[in-house]
């Protein structure tokens, strides 16, 4: 979360050196990592093909095919992606471990969920939410992986107040981190603070320019300010940014664009 990818990447081969999995497994969770930061889809790629190769068993094969089932989500093969992190899933259900619950607790609490109008049904979404919350804030290594799926979690429950404490709280551990400030920022759009939300997606679409170019991130910020924009009010500022989405760069990049976003600016007719 300190974005020095070079660093993460040595201490993961220093691993590989005492556990080959393990350290297998995390030198790709860094390419990841810089996926969701800089917008490197050959960084996801390449983690994608290497996640197959490592030879790993027990719960860190378990966490192989977590990741193997988000880079197949992120790469357009959502079925495939669903059927990997349901294996992954049920190795990680019978351990007592608090992280490799938590890890269970991401796939089940979306289980429950899309289960909930079922009568009679057990709805265990409480427990993986406080199992969640409990990993977020004891785990050293994976930290970010259960906060943000938790924050998401109570964006969808609405609760975007809860929502936003936690990305706060992930600021606190990460200060200026540019992914968990974007994550603060749909928090803050999500309440209304249109002012507060504006502002961070300016500086991201201005930090983001510098440091990757016109990358997956710098895009979405530009698509968010449209939609900020739009609903303060500031149809000028709205079009500006709009007009931005007409560089021959955006285009290449637009199907990696997040389907919720490109959704509600298309319903908006802001597209």
């Amino acid at each position: 979360m300190a974005l020095q990818y070079g660093d993460a990447m040595e201490q993961a081969k220093k691993l590989r050196e005492k556990n080959e999995g393990a350290g297998c497994v995390l030198e790709n969770i860094v390419r990841i990592s810089i996926y969701d930061d800089k917008g490197d889809t050959s960084a996801l790629q390449k983690a994608g093909t290497l996640l197959e190769k490592c030879k790993t068993d027990g719960l860190w094969d378990a966490l192989r095919k977590f990741e193997i089932g988000y880079v197949q989500g992120e790469t357009g093969h959502a079925v495939k992606g669903a059927m990997t992190t349901r294996s992954a899933a049920k190795k990680f259900e019978d351990s007592k471990e608090l992280e490799a619950r938590a890890f269970f607790a991401i796939y089940a609490y979306y289980i429950d969920k899309s289960f909930s109008w079922v009568p009679f049904k057990s709805d265990k979404r409480e427990l993986y939410l406080a199992t969640l919350d409990s990993a977020s804030l004891k785990s050293d290594r994976f930290w970010p992986l259960f906060l943000t799926p938790l924050v998401w979690m109570h964006y969808d429950k609405e609760d975007f107040a809860a929502g936003l404490k936690l990305a706060e709280r992930g600021l606190k551990r990460a200060p200026n981190h540019p992914v968990m400030l974007q994550i603060k920022a749909d928090m803050l759009y999500r309440l209304k603070r249109y002012g507060e939300a504006a502002d961070i997606y300016e500086k991201s679409a201005a930090d983001y320019l510098k440091r990757t170019g016109k990358s997956i991130r710098y895009w979405c910020s530009v698509l968010n300010l449209v939609r900020i924009y739009a609903d303060k009010g500031d149809k000028d500022k709205a079009l500006a940014w709009k007009n931005k989405l007409k560089d021959a760069e955006y285009k290449k990049l637009e199907k990696w664009m997040p389907g919720s976003l490109m959704d509600d600016l298309k319903k908006k007719k802001l597209l």
